[in-house]
């Protein structure tokens, strides 16, 4: 299995409804490392996972729709805890839109998975990863 990663990041404010989350319930900031992991099983006939220059320009593009922003304000995650797990989920889904509508170009026809991981900090981070 071949792989190729892109990195990024994005800042964004967010609070969470529950106990469990105990003083992160008040508003809060992130400043989120995120990975995107593409992986095929065989290389195109270029020799490439995915164009790692379109990769990158639609991580930054999908990030770029959520830095800055106060996740509690989106209409998107009304009444949803905007958790590291649910955002890699998205972050995954976005991805996962863009390749189906083109947007990394012909070699990511070949893509069979990605893998999304959001770093909230040097020892925490969470994942989420799908087929394509």
């Amino acid at each position: 299995m071949y792989s190729l990663n892109v990195r990024d990041h994005f800042m964004i404010a967010h609070s969470f409804t529950g106990e469990v989350f105990g003083p992160a319930q008040r508003l809060h900031g992130a400043t989120y490392v995120v990975d995107a992991t593409f992986r095929r099983e065989q290389l195109d006939a270029d020799g490439l996972v995915v164009d790692i220059g379109l990769a990158g320009q639609q991580l930054s593009a999908i990030l770029s729709a959520l830095n800055y922003q106060n996740l509690d304000d989106h209409p998107e995650f009304e009444n949803r805890n905007t958790t590291t797990e649910f955002l890699a989920h998205q972050i995954h889904q976005r991805l996962a839109d863009a390749i189906k509508r083109g947007k990394l170009g012909p070699s990511a026809s070949g893509l069979t998975s990605l893998l999304v991981t959001l770093h909230e900090s040097h020892i925490a981070w969470a994942s989420y990863e799908g087929p394509l």
